[in-house]
Order: structure tokens, then C-alpha cells, then sequence
């Protein structure tokens, strides 16, 4: 392949850039990644000494100069609160000036909605809503039917909205002229990848137009002090579509989860400079908007029915907070040859290790059964003091012997078969206390000596599985 006249050659994984086309990017190793694009022209709005770039110029800004490093203050760092709670909590007590957000997640999640939620919850700040894929017309529908959950008590917010400017524009130039007219206190463009610069003859959502854009956005912020809140799309893998480098540009990368054809959505905290990127945000997509959901416990616990077989409650933590989520499981015997294995919302490696552990230092004989594993909710777990809830809701389904709807679990199963601490457990027993539950399994190395045990739920100390099977099934 040979290099055309003008351009060169990106990777779309990190962006690097190369003089012709290579089967594999020297810079991340992926393979077959190299795109050719036209390249981009000099941005420059003088030449010699004191060369102002093209945005800065156009932003009406002279060249930085270096300060000295004990003139910086940090005594007051400047945040301002959005109105909605989950996305502060999530960006560490408001959104930092001068910062850049990306929030990234698939069509439909409700991207463009939290966007415009957003003004809506603050309306007294001046906000300017860059749209490049719909029209006004549009955008005020969506607004109307905001408001109505506004006017219903469901989701927090103001009924006016006149310091929200929308402007539905796609070229570089013109949204950072329009941003300097109207000085806003808030920026949000939805989304990065319709946006293109005359710059690039590449057309909007190439690796050089978003990487450019981005860019200029980011210097806009800072210079400004305004912050920019970005929407952008994301690859069919799940990864934030675009060079990798944008995610590095930015301050903040939030990611939205969840299911579609779920209610619940999960606002995750990917990257943050400002805060905890082990937070996360759980809203209720609703008719007339998303709804915080401040209590994410109750809509993940069992929804059925006592004298159920295979459910067992795990007692998880997500950065700081912890949940109490339902975990189901299914053991039958083989209809074929080969047994199958099958987690949804759970590392099937990670399973399918559990039951290499209960099937030898156990002694159950799982190897010639189905074992089927599903996470309620369409929540994904990673955290490893969900292993005793795994092992409990199978040996409940293979039993076929109910677990109490008021027992849960928090610890992790080794590959001894011994029962190991997790971290934070006084946060798991007093949420599952908190939530009326009358009693919690956990390590037997895992309680602190000056714990105070709360009232009201009975707290089991187990070191081992057959030591678990013996108090949990003892009367059946």
C-alpha cells in the first residue's frame, strides 16, 4: 500500500501517526489499525517569534508564560455542583473549572438526556448546548418531556431554562466563536465525533478530526476556565470509539452500562483527575427522563417469593458503596455429552474455577451437570467477596434446598477451599444490617476485635465450605 499524496497514516487504537501504512502499530502492537487520512494543514495565525496558534487567536488569548511553581495557589479549588447528586458524588463534589468530561455509551443509553438534564438541574448557570446530530426542534421536545418529570416530582429540577443556549453547529470555528460571544459557565457538545475543523480535509469523526477538535476543546476549557462536557460514541468491543488518545486528553471519562432493554443504567467512573475513579452512579430510565436512584440496595435484592432454590444475596462494594445484589444459579443434570457453563454478569474463568474447588476440595460432583449463572439486575460483579454468595446459590440449586431471603454473603473462596476476608466489611454488615437482613456469612479471620456488631442480624463466621454447608444446610 502505497502512501498517498498529503497523508499520512493514524492508528485508530492510540493515534499514533506514521509516513506509510504498517500491518502493525509500533506504539500499541495492535494489529491492522492503520487508516490513511488526508494530512492536516499548519495552524498558525502569524509566523516567526511569538507564534499564536490558529485557536488561540481565535479565542482572543496570547501566548502562555511560565509561573513560578510557589505562585500557584490551591487553596480554593472551584466546583461547581450540577444539581444531580449521583454525578457529583461520581466527579468528587462537582465538576472542577476549566475541566473536560467525556461520557461515553451506546445509542439509546441516555447520553443526550443526562446532557440535558443537566441545565435543566442548574438553572441559573449559563449554559451552551452544542448539538451536531439533532435539530432545536428536537432538542425542545426532549426538554418538554424533561420537564414534565420536573413538574411530577420525578426527577430533580427547575422548570426554567432560559440561560440553556442551544446551538446546532458541526464546524470548529464557529462553536469557538460562538462560545466567546456568549461566555457560558458550562459547555456541552453532543457529540465530539460530528464535530470537524477546516483544518482537516478528512471528514467529522476521523482519527485526526477528533483528536484536533478535542484538542481545541480541551485548550478552550483551560484558558477559559469554562468546563466542556463531551458526549461521545463508543465501538461495537464497548471502547469509546476514536483514537485512544482522546480518553487521555480529557480530564474525566464517565461510561454508561447497562442494558437497553433494562430500566437501570450504570454511570461509571473509568478516569478521573479530580476524585475516586472507584465510584459509580445507578439511574432509572423512566418516561420523563433519568431518576437518581439513591438507594441501589433495594432494587437489586430479591424480587420474589421465599422457598426458592439456586438465590443467594451477595453483600458487594463498588468503590465506597456497598450493594446487596441477588446472584441466581441453575444445576442440572447434562441433557448432551459435553456440560455446560454459562455466567451472565459474572467471569465465567472465575466460575468455572469455583467449581473446580467445590468439586475437589469439597468432594460435590458438579462435572457431569449444567451449571448456569446470571447476575439480576444486568449488573456486572467483579468483586471477588461475592465468591461465598456464588458457591451458596449453586450448592442451594444443586440441594435443591432454599436459601432465607434474610441471609446474605460477604467473603472470597480460595483455591483450598477456605473461606478469605474481604476488604471493608463493616460497610457490608451494616448495609445488610440497615436493610433488615437477620444474618450475614464472612471469614472467620475477617471481624476486628473493636467492631461494634450492629443490632438485629446475626453475624456467621465460616473458615472453610464444608464449615458453611454444615451451618447453612444443616436442616435440610
Amino acid at each position: 500500500m502505497a502512501k498517498g499524496k498529503g497523508s499520512v497514516w493514524y492508528c485508530t487504537s492510540c493515534g499514533n501517526e506514521s509516513a506509510k501504512w504498517l500491518g502493525r502499530c509500533p506504539a500499541c502492537g495492535e494489529w491492522n489499525t492503520m487508516v490513511e487520512e488526508p494530512k492536516a494543514a499548519r495552524s498558525a495565525a502569524s509566523s516567526g517569534n511569538g507564534t499564536v496558534s490558529r485557536d488561540r487567536a481565535l479565542l482572543g488569548v496570547g501566548m502562555a508564560v511560565p509561573k513560578p511553581l510557589g505562585e500557584i495557589s490551591i487553596e480554593h479549588e472551584q466546583r461547581l455542583l450540577l444539581g444531580n447528586g449521583e454525578v457529583d458524588r461520581i466527579l468528587g463534589g462537582g465538576i472542577v473549572e476549566g475541566s473536560m468530561i467525556l461520557i461515553g455509551g451506546e445509542p439509546g443509553i441516555g447520553k443526550s438526556t443526562l446532557s440535558l438534564q443537566i441545565p435543566l438541574h442548574r438553572t441559573d448557570l449559563r449554559t451552551l448546548y452544542v448539538s451536531g446530530e439533532e435539530s432545536p426542534r428536537q432538542i425542545k421536545i426532549r426538554a418538554e418531556r424533561l420537564k414534565k418529570g420536573i413538574a411530577e416530582g420525578n426527577i430533580i429540577g427547575s422548570m426554567a431554562d432560559d440561560n440553556c443556549q442551544v446551538l446546532c453547529e458541526t464546524l470548529l470555528e464557529n462553536i469557538l466563536e460562538q462560545a466567546r460571544a456568549v461566555r457560558p459557565q458550562l459547555m456541552i457538545v453532543d457529540s465530539i465525533q460530528t464535530i470537524y475543523t477546516d483544518s482537516i480535509e478528512s471528514s467529522a469523526g476521523s482519527v485526526s478530526q477528533v483528536k484536533e477538535c478535542a484538542t481545541a476543546l480541551l485548550r478552550f476549557a483551560k484558558e477559559s476556565g469554562t468546563p466542556v462536557i463531551l458526549i461521545g460514541h463508543i465501538t461495537k468491543d464497548g471502547s469509546i470509539a476514536g483514537p485512544k488518545v482522546l480518553e487521555h486528553i480529557v480530564d474525566v471519562v464517565l461510561q454508561f452500562e447497562g442494558d437497553t432493554r433494562h430500566s437501570y443504567r450504570i454511570l461509571r467512573s473509568i478516569k478521573n483527575r479530580f476524585g475516586s475513579t472507584a465510584e459509580l452512579a445507578i439511574f432509572e430510565m423512566t418516561d420523563r427522563g433519568l431518576r437518581e436512584v439513591t438507594n441501589p440496595s433495594e432494587i437489586l435484592t430479591p424480587m420474589h417469593q421465599d422457598d426458592l432454590s439456586g438465590v443467594a444475596t451477595g453483600a458487594m462494594l463498588d468503590g465506597t458503596r456497598p450493594f446487596l445484589i441477588e446472584i441466581q444459579a441453575l444445576v442440572s443434570t447434562a441433557a448432551y455429552g459435553m456440560p455446560q457453563r454459562s455466567a451472565t454478569g459474572y467471569d465465567s474463568r472465575r466460575l468455572n474455577m469455583l467449581l473446580a474447588v467445590l468439586e475437589k476440595r469439597a468432594g460435590f460432583k458438579l462435572s457431569a451437570k449444567d451449571v448456569f449463572l446470571n447476575i439480576a439486575g444486568g449488573m456486572k460483579v467483579t468483586d471477588p467477596a461475592c465468591d461465598m454468595a456464588v458457591v451458596a446459590s449453586i450448592l442451594s440449586s444443586n440441594f435443591d434446598l432454599a436459601i432465607s431471603l434474610k441471609t446474605c454473603f460477604a467473603a472470597e473462596v480460595g483455591l483450598s477451599g477456605e473461606i478469605r476476608p474481604v476488604s471493608q466489611i463493616e460497610r457490608r454488615i451494616n448495609e445488610a444490617a440497615r436493610l433488615g437482613y437477620g444474618s450475614i456469612y464472612i471469614s472467620s479471620y475477617n471481624l476486628p476485635e473493636d467492631f461494634r456488631r450492629p443490632d438485629g442480624i446475626r453475624i456467621v463466621e465460616v473458615a472453610d465450605i464444608p464449615a458453611l454447608c454444615r451451618d447453612l444446610f444443616r436442616q435440610g
